[in-house]
């Protein structure tokens, strides 16, 4: 019989049919799964997990499970941010994922940037995206610049350079003054690039945008 949860559980069995698994790898020792569906993203599973009769009770067992291998009780975002300085990025994802799941969005911000570096977590440009884009939503300004970059290079996300216009537009104009400059100048580069009429609607996008926050 296959050890890895993720292969034994019989997706097709659960509330929510059309599960897909979109991302899939290992963080300190812990095998994790991210699996989409109609009712949105369920993350978090283990080897050696077995599968309960209902999904809402899978989602708990697996948050228990993780929960118990990281105190995250006594987890910070500072304490995440520290082991990232000091590259302990293994030490730090494992901080910020439970952070970022209840979305915190310097804790996204940062996840993202794991995941689009490869440091601490597998490589994953969706993943990234994914990340930078919910606290790109939250109004996070990194994770506006970030994914701005993400959308003009087309990793993680369709190549898109309005989109990319948008949020380096909405990251120049919140960022702090010391990364302000070079952010203005990411944004005019990518601008040269753009037609008239991409540009102007890169602008109306940036300006009916509003945050949204998720906690």
């Amino acid at each position: 019989m296959p050890k890895d949860h993720a292969a034994t559980v019989d997706w097709s069995s659960q509330p929510c049919a059309d599960l897909k698994k979109i991302w899939q790898g290992t963080v300190g020792g812990i095998s994790l799964v991210r699996m989409q569906g109609r009712n949105g993203m369920i993350s978090f599973g283990r080897r050696g997990l077995r599968q309960h009769a209902g999904l809402s009770r899978w989602v708990v067992a697996a948050a228990l499970v993780l929960l118990g291998a990281i105190p995250v009780q006594a987890q910070s975002l500072g304490q995440g941010v520290s082991a990232l300085q000091r590259q302990d990025y293994v030490a730090a994802s494992r901080i910020f994922i439970p952070l970022a799941e209840r979305g915190n969005a310097a804790a996204q911000s940062y996840l993202g940037f794991l995941f689009e570096t490869g440091r601490g977590v597998p490589q994953n440009y969706t993943e990234a995206a994914m990340w930078y884009r919910r606290a790109a939503e939250q109004g996070d300004a990194r994770a506006q610049y970030a994914l701005g970059l993400l959308y003009d290079r087309g990793f993680g996300v369709p190549q898109d350079i309005v989109e990319a216009s948008k949020w380096l537009n909405l990251s120049a104009a919140a960022s702090p003054p010391r990364v302000r400059e070079s952010r203005v100048r990411i944004r005019d580069a990518v601008t040269t690039k753009m037609t008239r009429g991409e540009i102007a609607e890169a602008r109306l996008r940036a300006l009916e945008w509003a945050p949204s926050r998720e906690r």
